[in-house]
């Protein structure tokens, strides 16, 4: 058996939901930030999840919003258009939003002798949701 079907059979029913959407969805928002942009593509992801109140993640809310940016960058290694961190962190961040959560969209940078990163990522109650993100400082 392979690898990808092992990787299949050990997600959950609800995980392989959240897979297969997420791997649908990053072509639209790689569309639409081809198309629109950064800004707007944002503003527009953001009234889509607009919710009229917020709260706190509790732990199992904190640990299922860590599993689904696992798999949006599982499923941007599959998805049908390249995907940077970017992409994946605007789904996550429109995601987490529509769950009634107050998600932080971070954009960061690294530099690492001449060598310079840039990355972004989500965090929720100011804690990074992938370990990815430990080594960029965020920019304000």
């Amino acid at each position: 058996m392979g690898a990808r079907l092992r990787g299949w059979l050990a997600l959950t029913g609800r995980e392989r939901t959240q897979f297969l959407g997420l791997v649908l969805a990053l072509p639209v928002v790689h569309g639409a930030l081809a198309v629109f942009g950064y800004v707007r593509t944002r503003r527009a992801l953001e009234r889509l999840s607009r919710r009229a109140s917020r709260h706190a993640a509790d732990a199992a809310e904190y640990a299922a919003a860590r599993r689904l940016t696992e798999l949006a960058a599982i499923a941007g290694r599959h998805a049908a258009v390249t995907t940077t961190c970017l992409r994946q962190a605007l789904l996550v961040y429109t995601l987490l939003r529509r769950r009634g959560l107050d998600p932080q969209l971070q954009l960061g940078v690294r530099k690492q002798g001449e060598a310079f990163g840039a990355h972004a990522w989500v965090e929720l109650e100011q804690r990074p949701l992938a370990d990815d993100a430990l080594d960029f400082v965020a920019l304000k």
